[in-house]
């Protein structure tokens, strides 16, 4: 058997970019599934186009502009699979409803571990 010519590191990375992303569209397919929340027939068709484009293209968008240079997908379309995800996973907030609340802040220490002076 002859051995694989190793990839260069951009293909690995795109590779490993496009496994990530058709395991991420797998997963969010398996939580909604296993949920039993049903997927509306836009939801179920998105999520179908974009696996294709991603096996089929190693990513999901052709125009560069609508995401980063690496991507695969645009921000829209990652933005979608975040919000089916968490209609798989019942929350049924809107994406500016789900910000956590700030944490409140501590007084800086003023000392840096010397006495205060007398």
């Amino acid at each position: 058997m002859k051995p694989k010519k190793p990839l260069d590191r951009f293909a690995a990375a795109r590779a490993a970019a496009k496994r990530a992303a058709l395991n991420a569209v797998k997963r969010t397919r398996r939580k909604a599934d296993k949920a039993g929340v049903p997927l509306s027939e836009w939801e179920g068709e998105f999520l179908g186009s974009v696996e294709d484009r991603v096996k089929t293209f190693g990513r999901a968008f052709a125009d560069p502009d609508k995401g980063a240079p690496g991507s695969v997908f645009s921000a829209l379309q990652a933005r979608k699979l975040k919000e089916i995800a968490a209609k798989a996973a019942g929350d049924t907030r809107k994406p500016w409803e789900r910000k956590a609340e700030p944490k409140p802040r501590e007084k800086p220490h003023k000392g840096f571990g010397r006495k205060p002076p007398p």
